[in-house]
């Protein structure tokens, strides 16, 4: 997905106690209309976006933001750069207080721990221009508890919503032997069938392909989400309920999470996993998929596909396939864990009416409709019934998969909008350092495991 976020966004311990969730009552319906744009008083707003991961969706941006300027007379300071260096600039900002109008909550769990600390500046009324549009996951993903105010808000403006896919190379199944049809349609057999892929391509001598990509690393967003959807498939989902209580006293909760950290841990140490995954950010699974040195990989959006097609590899496009996640071992559909990316607007900023205004505009279904399919469709839109009303977005076979698994397929909210506790312990990767204890330190899963619970209730308790 992005790219490393070493630093964090905590920029000073955040203490809580477990805070109530209010449940959402929120459609998800409506037709494309023409975009509004209210004119204010001619200003400058300063925004800062992560640059995206294909040329074209950098474009895509910068035309909706001239579209704007040119429709309400204001001015945008539109800064594109490089995820790691902008989360670093991002956390120095919000530290000293010298922000922009505008930036991303990068990485994911950022709007709720600066929500938090009341850093972040009430975008409710935003929200609520489109509010029967959103998915109510990418809602409650933006619905943050402020510990000053002692009350819910929306602290962030999703456009997007983001989930993991399965990205497989039918090339190099086909090549062990094997046929797409014949991957197994259940969790645990469905990754271990790529150590058999790996098995049959190395006895044709292909000693640098590893079966799985999955990210084993404490950087950036990829463990996080990698730990949390195996979580989920193993029976884990309710480690924290809508009342924002955690339940690591619950047998099956903990089962699941032992059994996350053992079946990731097991694949690295039997050698199923790139060795250099110890260390990958955000974007290195993506480019060892693209240098074919892994079979596949559990990874959000469809960056991966739509970054050859980009470059014109239109045959590498069509060598791989999208595929949404397995059944649970039991044979039950396991929910999405989806992120609804969002930007937000920082406590300090000088024009905060623009930025609401730009906002608005930008959020809404025509212009990010417009924009990501510019974009080449990478990411989705947080609203199905853009996908739903444009054909579009079922005319190939990538996109078809990811908004049907992102969208239309149930999905789940990340943890941190039930509790805010949550977002620490994703910021510090404790359950990725998990993996670490295993194949570094010799830890049992169970051992690596219960550290990590511990260190999960210490969060949780402050």
């Amino acid at each position: 997905m992005g790219a490393k976020a070493s630093n964090g966004c905590a920029t000073r311990q955040i203490t809580r106690r477990a805070v109530i969730q209010r449940s959402l009552g929120l459609a998800a319906a409506g037709t494309l209309v023409p975009p509004y744009i209210s004119r204010a008083a001619t200003t400058t707003a300063e925004v800062w976006w992560p640059q995206g991961f294909i040329p074209e969706e950098d474009t895509s941006l910068k035309k909706a933001v001239a579209d704007y300027e040119k429709a309400s007379g204001n001015q945008i300071d539109l800064n594109i750069a490089p995820f790691a260096p902008q989360r670093q600039k991002i956390v120095a900002a919000v530290t000293s207080g010298v922000v922009p109008d505008i930036f991303r909550s990068s990485p994911d769990e950022a709007v709720a721990l600066f929500a938090w600390e009341d850093m972040l500046v009430d975008v409710s009324d935003v929200v609520e221009t489109q509010k029967e549009e959103f998915s109510e996951t990418a809602l409650l993903n933006t619905y943050c508890y402020n510990r000053l105010t002692k009350q819910r808000a929306f602290y962030g403006v999703p456009d997007v919503t983001t989930a993991c896919p399965n990205h497989v190379w039918r090339s190099l199944v086909e090549k062990a032997g094997y046929k797409i049809e014949d991957i197994p349609k259940t969790w645990d057999a469905y990754y271990d069938f790529f150590k058999d892929v790996q098995k049959k391509l190395r006895e044709q001598r292909l000693r640098n392909v590893y079966g799985l990509g999955f990210q084993v690393t404490t950087n950036g967003n990829d463990p996080n989400q990698l730990f949390n959807y195996f979580l989920i498939a193993y029976g884990g989902q309710n480690i924290i309920t809508k009342d924002g209580k955690l339940h690591l006293d619950d047998p099956q909760v903990k089962e699941a999470a032992i059994m996350a950290l053992e079946f990731v841990a097991s694949a690295y140490k039997e050698g199923f996993v790139p060795p250099s995954a110890l260390n990958w950010n955000d974007a290195d699974d993506n480019n060892a998929f693209h240098a074919k040195t892994i079979v596949m990989d559990l990874d959000g959006t469809i960056s991966t596909e739509v970054a050859v097609l980009s470059q014109g590899k239109k045959e590498d496009y069509d060598e791989i396939v999208t595929m949404g996640l397995p059944l649970s071992n039991d044979g039950k559909p396991v929910p999405s864990y989806a992120v609804g990316a969002c930007a937000v607007i920082p406590k300090g900023a000088k024009n905060v009416e623009v930025a609401k205004e730009l906002l608005k505009y930008l959020v809404q279904p025509l212009v990010i409709n417009e924009r990501l399919k510019t974009g080449l469709g990478r990411s989705i839109p947080s609203m199905p019934s853009i996908v739903k009303s444009d054909h579009w977005w079922f005319d190939d076979s990538h996109r078809a998969a990811y908004a049907t698994q992102g969208l239309l397929n149930p999905t789940v909210p990340q943890y941190w909008a039930f509790n805010p506790a949550y977002a620490q312990v994703s910021n510090e990767h404790t359950w990725s350092q998990g993996w670490l204890d295993i194949i570094q330190n010799g830890m049992t899963p169970q051992a690596a495991a219960e550290k990590a619970f511990r260190r999960v209730e210490e969060i949780f308790a402050k």
